[in-house]
């Protein structure tokens, strides 16, 4: 294959599209959740009965407890429309993929994997209505549209390697060094702490910075803050847990990026010495540093909406700035192989 495939070219610009697709999902639903719009609409998959928000005489007869509101049940709606045509995306690359399915270095499996984890996804936002916000679940469902995100981002960059340079992804790229499996294990971590955050409405539950409360070492109750299996429902919009939970998950979230922090830290430090990865190394840590002053700013200023809808935002780029590092340190160590095998051949044949 080559730059002159023009199937591949659009299986190029489709997947660049779904990238942002899926910020735009990850934020609409944030915004949404922000706007204590998650349950506007009581019902899944229509609302109160309906494809579309009905008029408040429709939801009046449909059999509900919760009121309608149409700001909050039309957020919650586009949503859910922007989440479909998220998955209608995917069954179109597959389509267009299918006669390259087994070609070396196409990434079916990939995109197989993708459209499963987007139906996963719908699941997820089905119980979290079904469920009433229950935290478990709305910290799943951020995490799942993360994951959707980066794996768009890989299957890009899959498919415009192989547009530009076929013998760079004709074979399994190699693993890294376990410097970037640590860091992407505490990166992880540290995002189900913020969905966890969110999800129990423990944004400000320590105020001041950098002190909790006033104190370095506040009153917690680990048992409670991290407790997986407490009883389903009946609503957990605005959270159901007491002041101590609270500030425990709030500390802990800072705990982790402080960890995290120290991890990319030693990452960079790491792979400084190799000035191609120089460039993807400061994105990452800049993104860091951006996010770090959003969650202070969100805990000084009382959590305004935008803010928080930026920090939302910066989790999103933190994110992709280091999967855009691990994809240059992987090629970078599969170009060299293949130079060096090259390089190999090239004596041999002299």
């Amino acid at each position: 294959m080559s730059q002159h495939d023009p199937r591949l070219g659009l299986l190029v610009r489709l997947s660049q599209l779904g990238i942002a697709f899926t910020v735009a999902v990850i934020l609409m639903g944030a915004f949404t959740r922000l706007m204590d719009a998650g349950l506007g609409c009581p019902d899944w998959p229509g609302c109160y009965g309906q494809w579309v928000v009905p008029a408040p005489s429709v939801a009046e007869t449909h059999a509900s407890a919760v009121p309608l509101e149409p700001l909050k049940a039309w957020l919650e709606m586009i949503h859910r429309y922007l989440a479909t045509m998220l998955g209608g995306m995917v069954v179109m690359m597959l389509v267009l993929g299918w006669s390259r399915r087994n070609r070396p270095g196409y990434p079916w499996r990939l995109t197989l994997g993708l459209l499963a984890v987007i139906g996963l996804q719908g699941a997820f936002g089905a119980f979290t209505v079904t469920l009433r916000l229950w935290p478990q679940v709305v910290t799943l469902h951020l995490l799942g549209g993360l994951l959707v995100m980066l794996m768009f981002l890989w299957l890009h960059l899959r498919l415009r390697a192989l547009l530009m340079n076929a013998s760079v992804v004709s074979r399994p790229l190699p693993r890294l060094s376990r410097w970037w499996g640590i860091a992407a294990m505490l990166l992880a971590l540290q995002l189900a702490l913020g969905g966890w955050t969110s999800s129990n409405y423990a944004g400000i539950a320590c105020q001041g910075f950098p002190t909790c409360n006033g104190q370095w070492w506040p009153t917690m109750d680990w048992t409670e803050g991290f407790h997986l299996t407490q009883q389903l429902g009946p609503d957990y919009l605005h959270g159901k847990l007491h002041a101590d939970a609270r500030t425990t998950i709030h500390l802990t979230h800072r705990l982790g990026a402080l960890a995290l922090g120290l991890s990319l830290i030693l990452l960079a430090a790491r792979h400084w010495y190799e000035p191609r990865l120089r460039p993807w190394l400061t994105s990452m840590l800049a993104a860091y540093g951006l996010q770090v002053g959003l969650g202070i700013a969100n805990v000084v200023l009382w959590l305004p909406l935008g803010l928080a809808l930026a920090h939302t935002a910066g989790a999103v780029l933190l994110a992709l700035a280091m999967a855009l590092a691990a994809w240059h340190a992987k090629v970078g160590i599969s170009s060299a192989g293949i130079t060096q095998v090259q390089g190999v051949g090239k004596c041999a044949i002299t």
